[in-house]
């Protein structure tokens, strides 16, 4: 695949606005554990993940990371487009990654040009706000902080699930820190939670490598709160 190709936001746009892009932008390689950008910079760049995985997060005002999501392979990091503005996520990278820089303001410039791409670039922020919607209703008290955790690695393997012969796992090396930032708990509670999933038999934890060892049962757990007593489900 050409790697224009793989960024979903230019998958129906004109060849000369893809041509027009790339020759304007650049790719940039990141290793593991670096800051691709932080709250508060300017936005200077519009950045699109090539290969590799990153992570998008916040701190809370007590200095504390959150991680609001992890993204994969053809998807816009940024939260803004607009030139000038200041960034209120930062993001970094979680394996060695490439990602797709191109100039805001010339981007902008591009997007003034063709409707399809300011479209396209549109509907990417809708999808995040709806993401971010359905992640602040699973935040509710009233959910259990097992049926959070639950919940948030079904949604990472069905993002970044792949098979080897041990089974389902999420391909994002995830340690209790990185659960614990997700999750918005602390790191002692999430150790608490993921061996309460390991002895119910849903998910195995090898390293910093999470196995989702029945994702259907881990759906139904997180949707009611325990286990179905239909063993083949």
């Amino acid at each position: 695949m050409n790697r224009p190709e793989i960024v979903s936001i230019f998958e129906n746009l004109s060849e000369e606005t893809k041509a027009e892009i790339w020759r304007l932008g650049k790719i940039v390689k990141y290793d593991k554990n670096t800051e691709c950008f932080r709250a508060k910079d300017k936005n200077t760049y519009i950045y699109f993940l090539l290969e590799g995985r990153a992570a998008i997060y916040n701190l809370t005002n007590c200095g504390k990371q959150k991680t609001i999501f992890y993204l994969g392979p053809g998807e816009l990091l940024n939260d803004c487009i607009s030139p000038d503005v200041f960034i209120s996520v930062s993001c970094h990278t979680m394996v060695p990654c490439e990602v797709f820089v191109i100039r805001s303001d010339v981007f902008n410039q591009i997007m003034e040009k063709d409707f399809t791409l300011t479209r396209a670039v549109i509907q990417e922020l809708e999808r995040k706000i709806w993401r971010m919607g359905h992640q602040l209703k699973n935040t509710m008290g009233s959910i259990y902080m097992e049926r959070k955790l639950a919940a948030k690695l079904w949604k990472l393997g069905r993002d970044f699930g792949k098979y080897d012969e041990k089974g389902l796992y999420i391909d994002i090396p995830l340690s209790i820190t990185d659960l614990a930032d997700f999750l918005g708990a602390p790191r002692e509670t999430t150790s608490r939670i993921c061996k309460l999933l390991c002895s119910y038999q849903l998910i195995e934890m090898e390293n910093k490598k999470i196995y989702l060892l029945s994702p259907d049962k881990l759906s139904y757990f997180y949707k009611k709160g325990d286990l179905p007593e239909n063993e083949n489900l």
